[in-house]
């Protein structure tokens, strides 16, 4: 009979630096049955244990090839529901807080988005019409809606080729739960604004005229990242009026209006990258998460790159900030010891579909 697991309030006290000692004794102890997964977004005393970083699926394909029995997942709950998803059988997948969430993935659930399409039915067919395309950043339930009607997945990184290939399978795109994404996607496929209209899942009918429905060639969801939407024009209008030499970034998360005003827009991977291989003593404004930010800020200095944060305001990912060194230990002491905490595990039902969707977007990207 194997020991009680250890109790998290026994950890929740400890300061950072014994966290910091025992998390490497820890890992030590776990060697390759144990693989950390960092995401860009994640809190430093929690991003150096990190044994991969990155974004959300580059980070479960790293998990699934690795040898590791054990994949805890630093970052948020759909994340690591991606990680399960997409692992091997006999690999457990592990969110150190069950409160880690994401405040976008919230804004589409399975219940809403079937409302949704039984709705559309008033206006047209959408399984003739309509190919579901879920942004990476949503629940299981969600991939498994679009892998039951021949739907698919996208990143912020693929996002255009995934609605090329969406367009070709039928002549709409419901698009959730981010709705920036789709439209700045959309507006650089030169589809016009009152193409796509955004759908109030608080309202019948999403706040549309059947008519706006019929012309529509994007349905786009009315969510949003709560980081990327404070953003404003006014933020890069500002510091452009002192620093005017400013090249700006931002993720496609960000406003319609923001993304006008940059002259670059990528996924987190698209901005390290860029900023990475700029030349020497330039200058950027970044509209994107504070950790990663900072991170880049400081390894782009020697080279004379002055990086700002697009925000007069602190703005971090308060859902992935609750991963805090303490629930690591807790997780990874547990595991030295032979127990599984917050495991997360998708239902087969679900975890087949949502496997058809991801696996689509692969095929194409």
């Amino acid at each position: 009979m194997s020991a009680p697991a250890l109790a998290l309030q026994d950890f929740a006290l400890l300061d950072d630096t014994e966290c910091e000692e025992r998390i490497v004794a820890a890992k030590r102890k776990l060697g390759s049955r144990c693989v950390i997964l960092g995401h860009h977004y994640q809190r430093d005393e929690v991003f150096r244990h990190a044994d991969f970083t990155g974004d959300s699926l580059r980070l479960s394909r790293e998990a699934a090839k690795s040898d590791a029995q054990y994949i805890v997942f630093c970052g948020v709950h759909f994340m690591a529901e991606v990680a399960d998803i997409l692992s091997r059988p006999e690999q457990v997948s592990i969110l150190p807080d069950l409160a880690a969430g994401c405040s976008m993935a919230d804004m589409a659930n399975r219940q809403a988005v079937e409302r949704c399409w039984r709705e559309l039915t008033q206006v047209l067919d959408p399984e003739q019409t309509v190919t579901p395309v879920t942004y990476i950043n949503s629940a299981a339930d969600l991939k498994a809606f679009c892998g039951k009607h021949n739907g698919i997945v996208c990143t912020s990184s693929n996002a255009r080729k995934i609605l090329e290939w969406s367009f070709a399978q039928r002549e709409k795109v419901l698009f959730f739960p981010d709705q920036h994404l789709g439209r700045n996607t959309g507006y650089r496929m030169d589809i016009p604004l009152d193409e796509m209209v955004t759908w109030d899942f608080t309202k019948p009918l999403g706040g549309l005229t059947k008519e706006q429905i019929r012309k529509a060639r994007i349905i786009l969801w009315k969510g949003f990242c709560s980081v990327h939407q404070m953003f404003r024009p006014e933020h890069i209008d500002r510091f452009l009026e002192r620093h005017p030499d400013t090249r700006v970034i931002a993720h496609p998360e960000c406003s319609f209006e923001v993304c006008q005003k940059a002259q670059y827009i990528g996924s987190t991977e698209y901005i390290l990258k860029t900023i990475r291989e700029a030349e020497p003593n330039t200058r950027w404004l970044v509209g994107t998460e504070l950790n990663l930010v900072n991170r880049l800020a400081q390894e782009v200095k020697p080279e004379g790159k002055e990086i700002h944060f697009m925000s007069p305001t602190v703005c971090m990912c308060s859902t992935m900030f609750r991963t805090d060194p303490q629930h690591l230990l807790w997780v990874l002491e547990n595991l030295a010891e032979g127990q599984v905490v917050n495991r997360i595990k998708v239902p087969e039902s679900d975890a087949r579909l949502a496997r058809l969707a991801l696996n689509r977007m692969l095929q194409v990207a």
